[in-house]
C-alpha cells in the first residue's frame, strides 16, 4: 500500500491541532486509523515534518565494493563454481556471501561464467 500523501497528513494533523476535534473524530472524518492519526501527530511534534519514512531494511551486501577482489578472484579461478567462488571470497575477506548475491555480482561487472569449449570441433551443417 503506498504512504498517503503529504497534503492528507498535514490535513489529519491540522484538524486536531487547529480545530481541536479529537483524535477519534478526526480519524472518522479521514477514513483512517485512530492509531495512523496518533502516529503523524506525534510525529509533527517530535521531527517538525509529516513526510513518509522509507519502507523495508537497508540492503547490505559485502560484495558492493568489492569489484577488484571478484575480478582478481575469477582470474585467479577462471572454472571455479558459484559455491567455490563464495569460499574464495570468503578465505580473502572473511565475510561469506550467498549463490544468488554472488551470481548477480558477477553479472554486474559483466564477468561471463559459461566455460569455453575448447578443442570440441563444431558439427557442420549437412546440405540438402
Amino acid at each position: 500500500m503506498k504512504s498517503y500523501s503529504v497534503e492528507l497528513r498535514e490535513k489529519i494533523v491540522a484538524a486536531h491541532l487547529q480545530k481541536n476535534i479529537s483524535i477519534r473524530k478526526v480519524a472518522n472524518i479521514f477514513s483512517v486509523s485512530k492509531s495512523l492519526v496518533q502516529k503523524l501527530v506525534k510525529q509533527q511534534k517530535l521531527e517538525g515534518n509529516l513526510q513518509p519514512k522509507p519502507r523495508g531494511k537497508p540492503q547490505f551486501s559485502h560484495l558492493t565494493n568489492a569489484e577488484v577482489e571478484l575480478r582478481e578472484l575469477v582470474e585467479a579461478h577462471p572454472d571455479a563454481t558459484l559455491i567455490e567462488l563464495c569460499e574464495f571470497f570468503a578465505d580473502k575477506t572473511g565475510n561469506w556471501v550467498g549463490l544468488s548475491a554472488m551470481c548477480r555480482a558477477l553479472h554486474k561487472l559483466g564477468l561471463n561464467r559459461k566455460k569455453k569449449q575448447s578443442g570440441v570441433p563444431k558439427l557442420e551443417q549437412k546440405e540438402s
